[in-house]
């Protein structure tokens, strides 16, 4: 596979921050093809350089059947340092993923709305 530990490391918080706000339940273990095409379609949109900007519509595509919990768990400090929380909630809330206030990913904890 070509892509990068950053990209991957992106990846999985952009998807761990969407899953969280969610407040959907677990189904699955492995959320490998979340990650994947989460740093694929998304990371320009969550990374930490740069302004807040609308997602496309294949972005949202990948948010909106994402494992938030199986993400949120693999979700780490280098992962948080990559990505910006703030930024994963916007796409998360603009691709219509619903969020659960309160949801933990990582270190982050989604604030009330």
């Amino acid at each position: 596979m070509a892509i990068s530990r950053s990209c991957l490391a992106l990846a999985m918080l952009v998807v761990a921050g969407i899953l969280a706000f969610s407040g959907e339940r677990a189904w699955a273990v492995n959320c490998d093809n979340d990650i994947i095409g989460l740093a694929t379609k998304c990371k320009k949109f969550v990374a930490k350089e740069g302004a807040i900007e609308k997602p496309s519509n294949d972005c949202c595509a990948v948010v909106k059947k994402a494992n938030v919990p199986c993400l949120c768990s693999h979700v780490t400090k280098q992962i948080e340092d990559l990505i910006s929380m703030e930024k994963v909630f916007y796409v998360a809330k603009s691709c219509g993923k619903k969020v659960a206030h309160g949801t933990k990913c990582g270190s982050y904890t989604v604030p009330p709305s």
